[in-house]
C-alpha cells in the first residue's frame, strides 16, 4: 500500500486511448535508439599469474587522483526523488526444495517525480543492478534522470541479490560461507528475481499496459540483454551498454581486451606506449639483482617491502587497463598516466618514468602498490561470479605492450576449485543464453535490442558491434564513459 501511496498523485491525468498509447511508446523507443553508450568498468586486484584476474564488469569506475577528488565528480545527483521498498524474493525460482521456497529481503528503489502514470501507460524504465550496491549506480546513471523527465517514466533500479541490502540467509557472512550459499549467486537468479519485482511493481501500481524498458552497463548490460531474450513479455526492450555478451567460449579473440588497452595507450602517445613495453623487462632485470627487490620498493614507494616482481607488475597491468576502462571524460586517465610517464618528473629512466604514471593516475599518497585493504563485498562477490559461470578467457599476445600471457582454461578451473571446492562451468553462459553465430540466431526471434560500445573500451571487443536487424541495433562511439550526464 505504501508505494500506491507515494504514486497517488500520479493517477490523475486524462485517460488516452490505446492507440495513441502504444504511438507513444513507439516514438519513445525510437528516440531510445539514438542513446549512446554509457560503460563505466572496473577491475579487481590483480594476482601474480593472471589465473583469475578477469577485470571486473561494472559501470561505476575507480576513484582516481583521490588527493584531488573534484576531478572525479560524476554531476549532481539527488537521492530524495528516490524512494527504498524491499521485496521479500524467493530464494532458488529453479527448484522445489523446502529450501527454495526461503525468502530473502532485495531492495529496489523508485523514483516516481517524472511518471505521466499508469492512466495514460507511460514507460516504465528499470536500470538493473550489476556487483556492487545499487546506490552507487544511481549516483552514476544521470542520464536516465534526462530521459524519464522527456519520456515520463518511471525509474526503477533494483539491487542485485548477494550485493549492497539484498542479502540472502540472514547476513553476508552467512550467504559468502561455502559454496552450497553461493550456488543461489548466479545471474538466472538474478534476472529471475528482476522479472518478479518488475510484475509486483506494475501489479501495485494497476500499470499492466505500462511497457518497461531494462537498461544496464557492463555485467548489468549483459542481463539487460539476457532479460529481453528470456522474459520478452515483461520487457518490452533492453539498452544493453557495453555487454561483452560474445567474450564466452572463445567467440571472441582471448587477446581482445589487451589488443585495445594496448591502442588505447599507443594512441595516447607512442613514447608512453614504448616506455610500458620495455619497462617489464626492465623490472625483472633489476628484481634478479642482489636487492633488487628492495631498490624496486623504494623506487615505487611500495606500502610494503616487495617479496617479488609479480605483485608490482600485477599493480602496473591492472592501473593501464583500468585506466584504458575509463578512458573518458572528465578524467581520461590514459592521457593523465601517459602525461606523467612522458613528463619525467621524477628522472629519465625507465622505471622513474613508470613510477611518475603511476602518481599521475593515484595523486600524491604516502605510499603506492601492495597497500592492505580489506576486499569490498563486490571484489569477494565478483570473484564468486568468474569463478561459477563468468568466465570471460581474457589473455595476452604478441602484439601488446603487455608480456605475452594466454589464457589457460584449465589452470583456471584448477584455481577456482581450490577457492570453492567446485569446478567453473565456462561454457554454461553460451549454453542457457547463446552468443555463438550471434546474428543468424538473433534474427530469427528477436527484437528490440541496443548494444551501445564506446570503442576505446577493452570490453568493447566481446560487445556486438554491427547491427543484426532494423530492431536490434549496434551504437558505436569512441568513448564508453558516458553514464553521467
Amino acid at each position: 500500500m505504501a508505494l500506491i501511496h507515494a504514486l497517488d498523485r500520479q493517477r490523475n491525468l486524462k485517460t488516452t486511448n490505446l492507440a495513441s498509447r502504444w504511438t507513444h511508446l513507439a516514438m519513445m523507443f525510437q528516440r531510445l535508439f539514438l542513446l549512446q553508450s554509457f560503460l563505466l568498468l572496473s577491475l579487481t586486484t590483480a594476482t601474480a599469474k593472471r589465473l583469475n584476474t578477469i577485470p571486473r564488469l561494472s559501470p561505476i569506475g575507480p576513484r582516481v587522483w583521490r588527493d584531488q577528488p573534484d576531478k572525479t565528480t560524476s554531476g549532481e545527483f539527488d537521492g530524495e526523488d528516490f524512494e527504498t521498498f524491499f521485496y521479500n524474493q524467493t530464494l532458488d525460482h529453479f527448484n522445489y526444495r523446502p529450501e527454495s521456497y526461503d525468502k530473502f529481503p532485495q531492495r529496489y528503489l523508485i523514483n516516481s517525480k517524472y511518471w505521466g502514470g499508469a492512466n495514460v501507460s507511460a514507460p516504465i524504465l528499470v536500470f538493473l543492478g550489476a556487483e556492487e550496491p545499487i546506490d552507487e549506480d544511481l549516483a552514476a546513471v544521470g542520464f536516465l534522470v534526462d530521459n524519464a523527465v522527456q519520456f515520463n517514466s518511471l525509474l526503477v533500479f533494483i539491487e542485485h541479490r548477494y550485493y549492497g541490502k539484498s542479502i540472502p540467509f540472514g547476513s553476508r557472512e552467512e550467504a559468502l560461507k561455502d559454496a552450497s550459499k553461493l550456488g543461489y549467486f548466479n545471474s538466472a537468479q538474478a534476472i529471475a528475481d528482476y522479472a518478479a519485482i518488475i510484475i509486483h511493481i506494475k501489479e501495485t501500481l494497476r500499470a499492466q499496459y505500462s511497457p518497461v524498458i531494462v537498461i544496464g552497463g557492463s555485467y548489468g548490460g549483459m542481463l539487460a540483454s539476457w532479460f529481453r531474450l528470456k522474459y520478452p513479455h515483461i520487457a518490452l526492450g533492453a539498452l544493453a551498454s557495453s555487454a561483452p555478451i560474445l567474450y564466452f567460449d572463445d567467440i571472441t579473440p582471448q587477446d581482445g581486451y589487451y589488443s585495445i588497452v594496448t591502442k588505447d595507450f599507443r594512441e595516447a602517445s607512442e613514447t608512453c606506449y614504448q616506455t610500458i613495453k620495455t619497462s617489464w623487462s626492465e623490472i625483472d632485470e633489476l628484481a634478479s639483482k642482489p636487492d633488487g627487490l628492495s631498490m624496486l620498493s623504494k623506487k615505487f614507494k611500495t606500502c610494503t617491502p616487495l617479496t617479488n616482481a609479480s605483485v608490482l607488475k600485477d599493480h602496473l597491468d591492472t592501473m593501464y587497463a583500468s585506466a584504458a576502462q575509463y578512458n573518458g571524460p572528465p578524467t581520461y586517465p590514459v592521457n593523465e598516466v601517459c602525461k606523467g610517464i612522458d613528463g619525467g618528473g621524477f628522472g629519465d629512466d625507465i622505471l622513474s618514468r613508470i613510477f611518475g604514471g603511476l602518481v599521475a593516475y593515484n595523486g600524491n599518497l604516502s605510499c603506492y602498490v601492495n597497500a592492505h585493504t580489506d576486499p569490498s563485498e563486490t571484489a569477494v562477490g565478483w570473484q564468486w561470479q568468474k569463478c561459477s559461470e563468468m568466465a570471460i578467457p581474457i589473455g595476452v599476445g604478441n602484439n601488446s605492450m603487455f608480456p605475452p600471457d594466454p589464457f589457460d582454461l584449465k589452470d583456471y578451473i584448477e584455481h577456482c576449485k581450490s577457492l570453492y571446492g567446485v569446478p567453473t562451468r565456462p561454457h554454461w553462459v553460451t549454453t542457457y543464453y547463446g552468443g555463438h553465430s550471434i546474428k543468424l540466431i538473433l534474427q530469427r526471434f528477436a527484437s528490440n535490442i541496443i548494444f551501445s560500445n564506446g570503442l576505446r573500451d577493452p570490453y568493447s571487443s566481446g560487445g556486438v558491434l554491427e547491427n543484426i536487424s532494423d530492431t536490434i541495433v549496434a551504437v558505436k562511439t569512441i568513448n564508453g564513459n558516458f553514464l553521467t550526464k
